[in-house]
């Protein structure tokens, strides 16, 4: 027994997925004890969209604390935080022409969806929030209330109040206009469902499967929620920050959310950090009334900071749709043929190899770990965990995303030789 199975929970996960003690990564490789080399497919779940260690935001970090910068501070004003807000502004918001208010929450992701929640709550003075099926929001109380998976809704008993669960446009709910049917329910007084403070979305349901949300599908979301006097919260935590090619992944719909919720890559070096985008009206906040000790992250915001120096920099919006018709033309020519029952979705630098009907969990399972046991790492999510999703870094090389994506045929023909 080693030393992690000795003293580490039963709650831990991903190393039994991915079974090595890894110590070193650079890029998008990743480095084991035991000499192995892995590419990276999972990038911190979303949180690596620079990759391990990148060059530029490293130096800046690494400069930052050889001058024995604030590592703490609260939400006291700091020079680091200055130059993150400021930088910021010029290249997100005034570029795209958003007016937000910036909150800094606790450092991780449902720190920002609980903030989100509360605030929509207090705005509108109703308890009620709309959330989707096959939604993934976070594991915090009133982010595991809007999550639509019931396995780990299951150790919240009796505390998951006040959230309605709509039909997103996948599977048999596409069969119907779902925006139609939220109307009918918000229009129909025997409903027995409230109007809620607010609708919290994902543009693409990540751990929902890779599912991507039409525009036509967003814009009419929108249009709803302005009728009805709801807010609309967007959160981008996984696939913002240029996941699907623009920096947030509602852009593309052309619409602006009343709340904005971005974690993970947004410190740029897989430091924690989130943040909440307002509305400036509706930034009704009394002093500290959500507040947290770490919700002042030094280092994320120097290298948040960096990041967003390196995007004007670096034309990465670009690059990231070259390597997205790379991997739409890999996985519709090279997967998908393999057979009819294969589903194939996703969007700019997220793919989901949906094998539900072609050998569903135990399949997916397999392939995932050949993959790592030929030095891919890559994971699975959706319903039943049957879809294969990838998730490299944006700023994976072109030569190392396509040896990548031959270890991951390979994987198929090899799982499928043994199994056929």
């Amino acid at each position: 027994m080693n030393v992690f199975e000795k003293c580490e929970s039963n709650v831990r996960s991903y190393c039994r997925t991915f079974p090595a003690i890894f110590h070193r990564a650079k890029g998008s490789i990743v480095y084991a004890e035991s000499g192995e080399e892995y590419i990276d497919f999972f990038a911190g779940a979303g949180a690596l969209n620079y990759g391990h260690n990148h060059d530029y935001i490293k130096q800046k970090v690494m400069s930052y604390l050889d001058a024995d910068g604030i590592a703490h501070g609260l939400d006291m004003y700091t020079s680091a935080k200055e130059k993150f807000l400021a930088k910021f502004n010029e290249v997100v918001l005034s570029t795209k022409q958003l007016d937000y208010r910036i909150q800094f929450c606790g450092p991780t992701g449902t720190n920002a969806v609980e903030a989100a929640l509360k605030l929509a709550r207090k705005v509108k003075k109703r308890p009620g929030i709309f959330s989707f099926m096959g939604a993934y929001h976070g594991m915090t109380l009133g982010s595991l209330s809007i999550t639509g998976n019931t396995n780990i809704r299951a150790g919240a008993i009796g505390t998951l109040n006040h959230v309605t669960f709509m039909p997103y446009p996948y599977g048999f709910m596409e069969s119907f206009d779902t925006i139609k049917y939220i109307e009918s329910v918000l229009n129909d007084i025997n409903s027995g469902i409230e109007k809620p403070a607010a609708i919290i979305f994902e543009t693409v349901q990540a751990e929902g499967g890779v599912v991507v949300a039409p525009i036509e599908w967003m814009q009419r979301l929108r249009k709803l929620c302005d009728e009805n006097d709801i807010l609309l919260i967007c959160d981008d935590i996984q696939v913002g920050c240029g996941r699907t090619g623009s920096f947030f992944s509602f852009e593309r719909a052309g619409i602006v959310p009343d709340i904005v919720i971005l974690s993970k890559s947004i410190s740029g070096y897989g430091f924690p950090m989130s943040v909440i985008l307002i509305k400036p009206e509706l930034d009704i906040w009394e002093p500290g009334e959500h507040n947290g000790t770490f919700r002042g992250n030094q280092l994320a915001f120097v290298g948040a900071a960096a990041a967003l120096e390196y995007r004007e920099s670096s034309n990465l919006e670009q690059d990231v749709k070259l390597k997205e018709l790379f991997l739409k033309n890999f996985l519709t020519q090279q997967i998908s043929l393999i057979s009819e029952n294969i589903a194939i979705r996703g969007i700019g630098m997220i793919w989901g190899i949906d094998l539900a009907n072609f050998g569903g969990n135990s399949l997916a399972k397999n392939i995932t770990m050949r993959c790592f046991e030929k030095g891919l790492i890559v994971e699975r999510a959706g319903r039943n965990d049957t879809v294969i999703k990838l998730l490299p870094p944006l700023t994976i090389e072109m030569s190392t995303l396509k040896k990548g994506c031959s270890i991951m045929k390979a994987a198929f023909d090899e799982c499928l030789s043994s199994r056929f």
